[in-house]
């Protein structure tokens, strides 16, 4: 079975399907890559939460800065929010994002905790 929640007509903001949360993309508010990325997790925190699940669960996740010179600020950030010993397979990239203000964008899937 799959469940969508947040169903528009573009895409849903979470699905659910075999005991897996597929999270849309998110990004953040605020000035610079730190602050962005803080607030796009924190979105993520809220999402996966609403799913049924939790950070500790994330298999893989996917993060496009827009300029790679910012790398290293994101990085800051994303280290201090993942927990220890529950680091995602994750890759990375420069990429031109939906608006010329957005720096940073993730992408996540996470594992459904067996009920």
């Amino acid at each position: 079975m799959i469940e969508r929640l947040h169903t528009g007509t573009r895409m849903s903001k979470i699905v659910k399907h075999n005991g897996v949360a597929y999270l849309c993309g998110q990004v953040g508010a605020g000035e610079t890559v730190a602050e962005q990325t803080r607030d796009c997790l924190a979105r993520v925190d809220a999402l996966l939460e609403e799913a049924g699940t939790d950070k500790t669960n994330i298999l893989q996740a996917i993060v496009w800065v827009a300029d790679m010179a910012d790398f290293a600020e994101m990085n800051g950030v994303w280290d201090a929010w993942v927990p220890e010993g529950h680091a995602p397979a994750r890759a990375c990239g420069e990429a031109k994002l939906a608006r010329d203000v957005l720096k940073v964008e993730v992408i996540v899937s996470a594992a459904l905790p067996q009920s």
